[in-house]
């Protein structure tokens, strides 16, 4: 406590907006994993599991549409902490008895915790914005990258933990377990978090949620296809198809796909280092040669699971090098967004960027289920790489030099 007291106000208000990002991705990954063991233990699907997902994407999308505008006018400390109270009441509502859980009452709870997650995360990039310095985009870079690489981290080890959950405590308890925790982080945060961070000094109009900005767009737009190529092959096709094809259980599928969030989430919190941010400007244009710099690869793994050709060590190994590439690529993307926002209601450009990266998860989210049931994985695969070409091609349009809109 003494070190912290010693700290700047910046600083001490980006502690507190990491604390309470990292405490909220740790249960949100959590419920992820205890829906998908749950249910499936109750004799669901694997595609039957992921349509109870279908909610959380879609209101991702508008939450981020419209929690960009509330955040540029009723502040970032508001939108942040009515996303946890949000949450709250999401875990509140699974802790039921289980006759209640039928599937439309747990599609709504994770529509709520889908507008309560993209609340959160829009309001904490956004909040770093307004905490940096002008000029300082070595440090914004920094802090932007250790923000996203901890979230995905941390929803990595979230994974593992709603498996500890649900064997100890059980669902319900898990529920009500989860919920206590974040409602201390949540009154803490009420109390420690500065009411004015973020809010616009001229309050936005509602028109105002749609962008203005040319690059905006354009990155928003490479946004949506990149995080579709990402999900159109990892979100349904490929626990389905190491459940199908390898005989792993869920507990191998679980693991493995956590271990490979974890990894990822600790190459996006390096991923400055790699680019080499101190030596030299982060452009926008560096968004083309890291999207090619990875499109071959699910071609690659496509043709060896097609041709039986060590499918399973070429899988692993392709998913790698995808999170390893992919990693650097979201990890830029989250910088640049933050970068070129406007100073001034920050939230409404980070809002309507992560709107199409909900647009994009859920696009990836459905034609995963739907590519894989009808076509393979080899399918989903070729899918993925066409939108990562579709994602560099948009990139070219990006300003050659970076403007930043401080």
């Amino acid at each position: 406590m003494t070190l912290f007291s010693h700290l700047s106000h910046e600083i001490k208000q980006y502690l507190i907006v990491t604390g309470n990002y990292w405490a909220f991705t740790l249960t949100d990954g959590a419920l992820r994993m205890l829906v998908v063991l749950y249910f499936h233990q109750l004799g669901y699907s694997p595609l039957s599991i992921a349509m109870l997902f279908l909610f959380y994407e879609f209101f991702g999308v508008v939450t981020n549409l419209i929690g960009g505008w509330l955040g540029a006018r009723l502040g970032l400390n508001r939108t942040m902490n009515i996303g946890l109270g949000i949450q709250i009441v999401a875990l509140i509502m699974l802790a039921m008895p289980s006759e209640w859980l039928s599937v439309m009452y747990v599609m709504l709870a994770q529509a709520l915790s889908g507008i309560a997650k993209d609340l959160n995360k829009m309001s904490a990039k956004s909040a770093i914005k307004s905490l940096v310095a002008q000029g300082e985009e070595g440090t914004l870079f920094k802090w932007v990258a250790m923000l996203t690489g901890s979230k995905n981290t941390l929803k990595g080890i979230g994974f593992f933990l709603g498996g500890i959950l649900l064997t100890t405590v059980g669902f319900k308890g898990a529920m009500l377990l989860m919920a206590s925790v974040l409602l201390m982080v949540w009154l803490y945060s009420l109390y420690a978090l500065q009411g004015e961070l973020g809010r616009a000094k001229n309050k936005p109009k509602f028109t105002d949620i749609f962008s203005k900005s040319a690059a905006i767009n354009t990155l928003s737009a490479a946004r949506l296809f990149l995080f579709a190529a990402r999900d159109v092959w990892f979100v349904v096709a490929l626990p389905v198809f190491l459940s199908q094809a390898f005989n792993w259980d869920h507990w191998w599928v679980g693991g493995f796909l956590a271990s490979w969030v974890i990894g990822y989430g600790i190459v996006q919190t390096i991923a400055p280092k790699i680019l080499k941010s101190e030596k030299k400007e982060i452009t926008a244009r560096m968004a083309v040669y890291w999207a090619f710099a990875i499109v071959f690869i699910p071609i690659i793994i496509a043709l060896a699971i097609y041709s039986s050709w060590y499918p399973l060590h070429i899988l692993i190994f392709g998913l790698l090098a995808f999170g390893f590439l992919f990693a650097i690529n979201s990890s830029l993307h989250s910088y640049l967004i933050v970068s070129l926002a406007s100073a001034d209601g920050v939230s409404l450009d980070v809002g309507f960027y992560y709107m199409a990266n909900a647009m994009g998860r859920l696009l990836g989210t459905v034609l995963s289920g739907w590519i894989f049931q009808q076509y393979g994985i080899e399918a989903c695969l070729l899918m993925s790489s066409c939108f990562i070409a579709i994602a560099g091609l948009i990139s070219l349009y990006l300003p050659a030099e970076e403007q930043h809109a401080r």
